[in-house]
């Protein structure tokens, strides 16, 4: 009560306001009383005496901190079983990094890359599991780079695939995170490495530059060296005459993982490129980053082994079929492919799949495609939605090959070394659960 012949009296201090508060709410008024009590809390009148604030501003973030993981490597020659290890290891958490090794030091560990760092940063910027990329990390766990890992990339754990990855000195690179316990393992993907794509184009490289006299003599060698230990059979009527076959085996649950899982709106622009997309590379990246921002559905044909034989030499493609299309199913920029599709592009085709504009890029192995006879695109050229788009990269299949090729002696020392460690791993693996 006010003193009438005076000023009234000075409001009570906070800290009474609050025991007013919670008294209130022990009395009974429990909405009013916690209401008053939030409201005085988000005004920043003081603490928070029952953590409520702190709960509500937890909610207003999503609830946790999301889980980071941390997966490196070299990812050269980028293949499907890259993508699918990139895979296992984002759904250990809930965003990927990933540290793409320098040129350096793959050369002191290694051997010379086949693709420069700047076309390997952009085959994993384009992986869609991906989500951030830390390029020149070094090829071995150190002390310091995981500290920096732990405190500036606010990284949870550190993923490896279950096959060991040994120093020059023969010790564990990632001997550290494991003792930090901060290490998680995925399971290696079956029938593919960088050693086996170079093995191959060594194996077509050497089978074309000796006589028939010789062939089989060089075959036997290098099948020897590049075989990890298994028997191995010759493609009699697939894709690359003579070489080695893959031991990938093909699930239609791997198809499903790699898949986006949905098709187009109704009102979709539904963008249609086709080709091989042997030894998936950053070319073939940049065109259909291009393609894409054309419409709003990107649909990539990918040819047969024999039709890509047919067109480039029985030594071509280097990568079946299967491979091939999981390689680009993997690509962010791709929401879906057709496995197997045909040469020519026809109006049923378009018809079916809804097909807005069909493009082309200007860097391709084989750009006669104008000619009079034959052009697989004369039908969307006839309807005029045909569009021949600037390839942002001189790169082709070709590009790769002759890069093995000018510096054979190197790549094949290189193989020699690592075809070992894989030999022993075949040698002594046993099953990982995983996929």
């Amino acid at each position: 009560m006010s003193d009438p012949g005076g000023s009234p009296p000075p409001p009570p201090p906070p800290s009474q306001n609050k025991d007013r508060l919670i008294a209130t709410c022990l009395a009974g008024g429990l909405v009013i009383g916690v209401s008053a009590l939030l409201g005085l809390y988000l005004s920043g009148s003081g603490t928070d005496p029952l953590g409520l604030g702190s709960r509500l501003r937890r909610r207003r973030k999503g609830g946790r901190r999301p889980v980071r993981v941390y997966m490196d490597g070299c990812f050269d020659m980028m293949h499907y079983g890259h993508c699918n290890a990139l895979r296992q290891a984002r759904a250990l958490g809930d965003q990927l990094v990933v540290g793409v090794v320098s040129d350096d030091e793959i050369i002191a560990n290694k051997g010379p890359p086949v693709t420069p760092l700047s076309e390997r940063m952009i085959m994993v910027h384009a992986v869609k599991w991906v989500d951030e990329v830390i390029p020149d990390a070094p090829y071995a766990i150190t002390e310091d780079f995981m500290r920096k890992l732990f405190d500036e990339y606010k990284i949870d754990y550190i993923i490896h695939g279950d096959d060991p990855c040994v120093l020059p000195d023969g010790t564990d690179a990632y001997a550290l995170a494991k003792k930090a316990g901060r290490y998680k393992q995925i399971k290696r993907t079956e029938g593919v490495s960088s050693t086996d794509i170079v093995g191959r184009m060594l194996l077509c490289v050497r089978e074309r530059s000796v006589s028939d006299t010789h062939k089989n003599q060089n075959h036997s060698s290098l099948q020897r060296q590049f075989s990890h230990g298994h028997s191995q059979k010759i493609d009699d009527g697939g894709s690359c005459s003579g070489t080695r076959v893959s031991h990938f085996l093909p699930t239609s649950r791997r198809i499903v993982q790699f898949s986006n899982g949905k098709g187009p709106g109704p009102d979709a622009r539904i963008i249609y490129i086709a080709g091989a997309f042997d030894l998936f590379h950053a070319g073939h990246v940049e065109i259909l980053r291009l393609a894409r921002g054309l419409g709003d559905f990107l649909l990539v044909g990918i040819h047969t082994d024999q039709t890509v034989s047919a067109s480039r030499g029985a030594h071509r493609p280097i990568m079946n079929l299967h491979e091939r299309s999981l390689s680009v199913l993997a690509c962010r920029y791709v929401d879906e492919v057709i496995i197997g599709a045909p040469w020519e592009v026809s109006k049923d085709m378009i018809t079916t799949f809804n097909i807005s504009l069909v493009v082309h890029g200007t860097i391709s192995e084989s750009n006669d495609f104008q000619k009079d006879e034959g052009n697989p695109y004369a039908v969307p050229i006839g309807m005029g939605i045909f569009k021949v788009l600037e390839s942002p990269l001189d790169i082709t299949t070709t590009t790769i090959i002759r890069r093995i090729v000018a510096n054979h002696e190197a790549f094949l020392k290189r193989n020699e070394k690592k075809a070992e460690s894989e030999r022993r791993y075949y040698e002594g693996k046993g099953y990982v659960s995983g996929d």
